[in-house]
């Protein structure tokens, strides 16, 4: 059925009941929660609601003194589904619905499928029409259907929308306040996506929006659905993609929300350990229904351009999080949850049949195999997925003290004998910078500027490796304390020259990333990249080599991860006229000491690392530089 035979029709038809109990309305958001809709000549607002274990419903809000008397619901047939017509009632009321369970208990629910929802610490939903914004992103939605971000630049900020900026005094910016600067900021620093930690209505800040009752009403904390439509709407216009952070491993508790909805377990499976949720019952089709629909909804009403899905690996798993051991194997016999794969196989099907253009990206941290796989090949469908294992490898070095790095140095290179085992983003993510974990920068070994330039050639080392590019908010700045979702961030930092001159590298790196074809165009292949020294662990200096698809579009670049200095370093290379460095890490504008490669940099016909040519180089302490060659 398409979308508008389901318009057609303002009442849920039996078809569609009987499409969502089979987990197949993936545009259940058009029938279920409250609509603002015309019912034999007379406007009202329509309700829809899954509650197939419930004695009684009603609907109740100010309009009715929260009486369940005054708006009892009628039970849909066999289908679980209640619904009401409620003439005269009006955009914005406020309502929750009243539930009679089983055990003669009365609970009061916020809505499943509602649009918006009250502002935390207020839990009930309020009738809202997302029809009427005027969008004008067409010209990027065009443009969208002509990318492919596998071989193409893909430099995605990740952001905390409450804690960027905040206002003077406290308090939050509302999703319009916070465009324009926003935006500019993007821009200017040359990201190509803002990816925002989840916005579905959560009721605790603590959670950072990772515990939700609200999957399809945008949080209230920072304005209204028309806003978050107009901040999205804003960012196309400036050619900036938006990335949403959408969890659909787990919810919270409250007792407002989806956990014991209709005195069952009706949206929940277990009790989700790690985190002290509840996991979604993926053995249920309605469920399928309900959370396909919600990520359908996200690209399509509010033109989203990808969906971070976070906790992938708590969804594949029976036994995750569970260290007692009390778990049940699949038929099979293995510990996967057979029920779950199939639910983001098919998620990833849906989706790619109505926005083959968005991205699908996993939060998956095991070595499951085949999550970018297609699903023709049996794969989970994803577009990317993070490379937490590269990330995991990485930050274990780098808090490592010099002396210590020697002994570790496969952590550099091992995650190199799986970066093409799928297609990748590389993420310094929010995780990494919280809980004791320190920030990038206080991660780092040694004295005030050692952690400065070690940071630097971090950032080398990153956006140079194989894989597409996630940066947290607030490592661009050099934070020195860790992020709290609870307090803006460090901004005053820019004050001061190093601070201010690391900000001014990761922008002209950021840069060089979009510029230089050989550190994106072969990401998902070997033919991108070659070791030229992987071995010199007693110096912790890497050498390596990016490949474009042109000859002219290569990068060596060095990385010394000792705070020892080198002159007359030399590497071997391919033959060229010569090379120019394009950038040092030790420059004295980004806050080094200056040692620096420049002019044109000699072929010599000295053989060296396995290649008939090679040059010398000035390596600096904890620096890294990047060659280009000059081949005419």
């Amino acid at each position: 059925m398409t979308i508008e035979l389901h318009k057609k029709d303002p009442l849920l038809t039996s078809k569609e009941m009987y499409l969502f109990n089979r987990g197949e309305f993936y545009h259940s958001f058009l029938k279920f929660g409250a609509h603002r809709i015309k019912n034999q000549e007379r406007w009202g607002t329509f309700f829809a609601l899954w509650a197939p274990y419930a004695t009684k419903v009603s609907v109740v809000g100010d309009f009715n003194g929260w009486c369940g008397v005054s708006h009892p619901m009628e039970k849909c047939g066999v289908h679980g589904i209640w619904t009401l017509f409620i003439p005269g009632l009006e955009e914005g009321e406020i309502y929750k619905y009243e539930i009679l369970t089983d055990a003669e208990e009365r609970v009061l629910k916020a809505d499943p499928f509602a649009f918006f929802s009250e502002v935390r610490p207020d839990t009930a939903s309020v009738v809202y029409s997302l029809e009427g914004y005027p969008w004008h992103d067409q010209t990027w939605l065009n443009k969208r259907k002509t990318i492919d971000y596998k071989i193409m630049p893909l430099a995605i900020y990740e952001i905390h929308l409450g804690s960027w900026k905040s206002k003077e005094g406290g308090g939050f910016y509302s999703y319009r306040e916070i465009a324009p600067e926003l935006i500019s900021y993007l821009k200017k620093m040359g990201y190509t996506h803002v990816e925002i930690l989840p916005l579905q209505e959560h009721p605790y800040d603590g959670s950072w929006g990772y515990q939700g009752t609200g999957y399809y009403s945008s949080t209230s904390r920072y304005g209204t659905p028309h806003d978050l439509m107009a901040l999205i709407d804003q960012c196309h216009q400036a050619d900036i993609g938006v990335i949403m952070d959408w969890v659909p491993g787990h919810f919270c508790k409250d007792a407002h929300g989806l956990g014991n909805f209709d005195g069952s377990a009706l949206f929940e499976k277990e009790v989700h350990e790690h985190w002290g949720t509840y996991k979604f019952d993926y053995t249920r089709s309605e469920i399928w229904s309900f959370l396909i629909s919600n990520a359908i909804f996200w690209l399509e009403i509010y033109h989203v351009d990808g969906l971070r899905v976070d906790g992938v690996s708590s969804m594949l798993y029976l036994d995750y999080g569970k260290e007692d051991k009390t778990w049940e194997p699949n038929i099979l016999g293995g510990r996967e949850d057979l029920a779950a794969v199939q639910f983001i196989q098919r998620l990833n099907q849906a989706v790619d049949a109505l926005f083959p253009d968005v991205l699908m990206i996993a939060e998956e941290a095991t070595d499951w195999q085949g999550v970018t796989r297609p699903l023709a090949n049996q794969g989970l469908g994803f577009s990317f997925k993070w490379n937490m294992g590269w990330m995991n490898d990485t930050l274990r070095y780098i808090v490592l003290d010099f002396e210590q790095r020697k002994k570790y140095h496969q952590l550099l290179t091992f995650p190199m004998m799986y970066a093409y085992s799928e297609s990748y983003i590389l993420p310094l993510s929010h995780d990494e910078v919280v809980h004791g974990k320190k920030s990038l920068l206080n991660k780092m070994p040694g004295n005030y500027e050692q952690k400065f330039a070690g940071l630097r050639s971090l950032m080398i080392y990153w956006i140079c490796y194989p894989g597409k590019k996630l940066l947290f908010m607030g490592g661009e700045l050099a934070q020195f304390i860790e992020w709290r979702e609870d307090r803006e961030l460090d901004w005053f930092l820019l004050k001061f020259d190093i601070h201010r001159q690391y900000h001014l590298f990761v922008q002209q790196l950021n840069a060089i990333y979009r510029e230089e074809r050989a550190l994106w165009e072969n990401d998902l292949n070997w033919s991108g990249f070659e070791w030229i020294d992987v071995h010199n662990h007693e110096q912790g200096i890497l050498v390596f080599c990016r490949k474009g698809e042109e000859h002219q579009d290569r990068l060596v670049v060095i990385i010394n991860f000792q705070p020892h200095s080198y002159s007359g370093f030399r590497i071997g290379v391919e033959d060229a006229k010569g090379y120019r460095e394009i950038i040092s890490t030790d420059t004295a504008d980004y806050g080094g000491a200056g040692v620096n490669n420049s002019g044109l940099i000699m072929v010599e016909s000295i053989p060296w690392h396995g290649r008939e040519y090679s040059l010398e180089l000035q390596i600096p302490s904890l620096g890294a530089i990047l060659l280009k060659p000059v081949l005419a």
